[in-house]
């Protein structure tokens, strides 16, 4: 059986971790708990006011940002990845415009246009056009104006 003597001994300690914890100054009893009572009323105020920041965050980012373009240069032609967070209706079209501009001859291409927007397409250039090699970095700025000119057109 434990002894009165060492469940006095165990609240006294469990009450001097309290005190360290809530950094409580107090020397009563009654003024830990008081303070460990004070403590937790600010914790519970500083969750509150994160979550406040947090859903004032979350909603200022939730404009539509622009998909993200990346454009890789293989040994014959192109990788060209476009990926959204958003569905994009419309963007394909768009995109597949600016590779006929540039001459680009799209040899597969796997999209996805349901919750969000993918498209990853090889490519290469069409010799038979006297293209001579388009620059992956011309690919990109064209692809990525293509997407501009998208999110200027559905704003309106």
């Amino acid at each position: 059986m434990v002894s009165r003597e060492q469940k006095r001994a165990a609240f006294r300690e469990k009450l001097q971790v309290l005190r360290s914890i809530t950094n409580s100054h107090a020397m009563d009893e009654t003024e830990i708990v008081l303070d460990a009572s004070n403590y937790i009323q600010e914790l519970k105020h500083k969750v509150e006011r994160l979550s406040r920041d947090i859903s004032v965050a979350d909603s200022s980012s939730e404009q539509p940002r622009l998909p993200e373009v990346n454009v890789e240069t293989l040994e014959k032609g192109y990788l060209i990845q476009v990926l959204s967070d958003r569905s994009c209706p419309g963007l394909l079209s768009s995109i597949l415009e600016a590779f006929e501009e540039l001459g680009l001859n799209v040899m597969e291409a796997r999209v996805s246009c349901t919750k969000n927007f993918q498209l990853q397409a090889f490519g290469g250039d069409n010799e038979d056009e006297g293209g001579g090699g388009i620059y992956s970095q011309v690919i990109e700025s064209a692809v990525v104006q293509a997407v501009k000119n998208w999110s200027e057109n559905n704003e309106k």
